[in-house]
């Protein structure tokens, strides 16, 4: 996720302080990925630090407010032009905890994944229903940027989440069609005739 980013576009409209930058975040994310105010100014220190936004003064009540300059806005054109690169792909943990699973003895691999497979179909149902509130506040003319922009994240959790329960499907079926390890047959032990020290 890039925090950097998405407060330079929430700066690209208008000058705010930390906590009003922290209250869009969520509210168009749906607090999907909550942030803290302390990562909020320590990443506006570092986005001062690099000429992506400057102070502009304090609001009526003391808060110090950034405003976006044209080297920002040029990076926030930039990273809007330029598709997320899937050559590095974030760790997953369910996909790690599965590869540990079947590795490590006396693990029940089969009941982590129907676990795991009931949380996600939990959460997809979940999902859907806050997709189906999302799409009654579209409507509303004064909430529709920040409707739309929830419900994209939604979808996007919805796709996720299913593919999600369509791999642990195919977890299933490649368990249950895995093949035991195959043992060699300990070789015959050779006979040694102590008497005379002749091998028989």
């Amino acid at each position: 996720m890039s925090i950097k980013h998405g407060l330079l576009a929430l700066l690209d409209q208008g000058p705010s302080y930390g906590y009003q930058l922290r209250t869009e975040f969520e509210a168009r994310t749906g607090a999907t990925w909550p942030l803290n105010v302390g990562q909020v100014y320590t990443t506006l220190s570092r986005l001062e630090r690099d000429g992506l936004v400057v102070p502009d003064g304090e609001d009526e009540e003391g808060h110090q407010v950034y405003a976006v300059t044209e080297k920002g806005r040029a990076e926030l054109r930039t990273w809007f032009d330029t598709p997320v690169a899937r050559t590095n792909p974030p760790r997953d943990e369910l996909a790690i905890k599965l590869a540990m699973a079947v590795t490590v003895p006396g693990v029940d691999v089969h009941a982590v994944v129907q676990g795991q497979r009931r949380h996600s179909v939990k959460a997809l149902q979940d999902y859907t229903r806050l997709k189906a509130r999302a799409l009654t506040a579209v409507g509303d003319e004064d909430s529709a940027g920040t409707d739309l922009a929830w419900l994209l994240v939604l979808d996007q959790l919805i796709f996720q989440t299913e593919a999600e329960v369509r791999w642990l499907d195919h977890c299933e079926t490649r368990l249950a069609n895995r093949k035991p390890p195959i043992r060699q047959a300990a070789a015959p032990a050779r006979r040694v005739a102590r008497t005379h020290g002749e091998e028989r």
